[in-house]
């Protein structure tokens, strides 16, 4: 365990040391840091307790969503989303419930033996896409604004909307959870209500408390990271305590924080996305050595061509419908169709649902998930620069 700590470690260390160089190949951080997790698995697994390990895959889950989320949502500028908002509320609005409804049908044609709840489980959980495995063409000037903002925004809220289908797949497909139907729709209508409220108030009160201050000099710079590390969990506790998604509530949060902050910003931010980098390595270092295992161990024919399903028709076809009539260009489309990467949302439905609820074939969905989320690290990863590098050029 300590040799595995130590290349851990140092596997951090020089990543970091080349990291400028890396993000201009087709290799990205995810795709470097499932394969060491993978490596180090039968290290890992053998040198842990099994309740340690259940519990830290989810607080890493859980703690490194949040903060990525709170990150990320705090580089939009309301002023742009004011002129671009149609194309994120149209892929959540109409392409999300497509992609559950055909995700479903598609997941109950390959297993029609795990029967239709299951089947929307499992779409439901497949669903949300996750912007660190696309950093690159989140934060790549190559690609346009309109696109980058649209994949931003799209990934922060598109976790918490599909978790009503979550919750109501996980209820009907449960041997243990019949009795608990009653009250569903209450609860993800506070969920998705509660939650923006929620990151409102406290990204407005943080970014207010900062500007006070620091316009007193009461605050060192550095000090600052620590209130913008402070406000994102914040906000996730508090949507809890109160019945609303935690994870709504930070992206809002961060949305809000950085829009309503006066001053500059920059070293929170360089700060915050350090720390998001190195939870980001550790929650794939997780799934590499945690749960990819389990996919290929449980894998058929049917759990892979259903994650290449899921990656592609499923995702594609319901996001392009949704913007017909935007007036994008054919490629753009397919841009923002491709770049639906599964990862640290999947992870924790899975985790949080698994860990609630007894489920029929309960491998097979396993087997699914992780080997969706593995070749969305290795096929997205891998197009990532290239496709970035074309976007942004002109049509000929």
């Amino acid at each position: 365990m300590t040799l595995a700590a130590l290349i851990i470690l140092l596997a951090f260390a020089v990543y970091s040391l080349f990291s400028k160089s890396i993000s201009r190949s087709v290799i990205t951080l995810p795709i470097l840091f499932t394969a060491l997790g993978l490596a180090l698995s039968q290290t890992l697994q053998a040198s842990l307790p099994a309740g340690v390990i259940y519990e830290g895959k989810k607080i890493l889950a859980e703690v490194t969503l949040v903060l990525v989320l709170f990150s990320d949502a705090s580089h939009v500028r309301f002023g742009k989303l004011a002129t671009e908002w149609t194309l994120p509320a149209r892929m959540l609005v109409i392409g999300l419930p497509l992609t559950i409804a055909l995700g479903t049908v598609v997941a109950y044609w390959l297993h029609p033996a795990s029967g239709w709840a299951m089947a929307l489980f499992t779409a439901a959980v497949l669903t949300p896409t996750d912007a660190a495995l696309g950093q690159t063409v989140v934060t790549s000037a190559k690609v346009p604004a309109h696109l980058s903002q649209t994949i931003n925004i799209e990934s922060g809220l598109n976790d918490g909307l599909a978790l009503p289908f979550v919750l109501l797949g996980a209820i009907l497909a449960s041997t243990t959870g019949a009795a608990q139907t009653q009250g569903l729709a209450l609860e993800a209508l506070q969920q998705v209500i509660l939650g923006p409220l929620t990151g409102i108030a406290v990204g407005w009160l943080a970014a207010r408390a900062m500007d006070w201050a620091k316009s007193c000099d009461t605050m060192d710079q550095a000090a600052g990271a620590v209130v913008f590390l402070c406000t994102a969990f914040t906000a996730f506790f508090l949507a809890g305590l109160v019945g609303g998604n935690g994870f709504i509530a930070a992206f809002v949060a961060g949305m809000v924080f950085g829009n309503t902050y006066r001053h500059n910003s920059h070293t929170i931010g360089t700060f915050m996305d350090g720390e998001g980098q190195l939870l980001t390595m550790a929650a794939f270092i997780m799934f590499g050595a945690f749960l990819l295992p389990l996919g290929l161990a449980y894998a058929t024919p049917g759990t892979v061509l259903l994650s290449l399903l899921f990656l592609t028709l499923v995702r594609m076809l319901p996001i392009f419908l949704s913007l017909v009539g935007t007036g994008l260009l054919l490629r753009e489309k397919l841009f923002l169709g491709w770049f639906g990467p599964r990862g640290i949302a999947s992870i924790l439905f899975t985790l949080l649902m698994i860990d609630q609820f007894d489920f029929p074939k309960e491998e097979a969905f396993l087997a699914t998930v992780s080997l969706t989320i593995g070749l969305s690290i290795l096929l997205h990863g891998l197009t990532a620069n290239p496709l970035s590098d074309r976007i942004g050029k002109p049509p000929h």
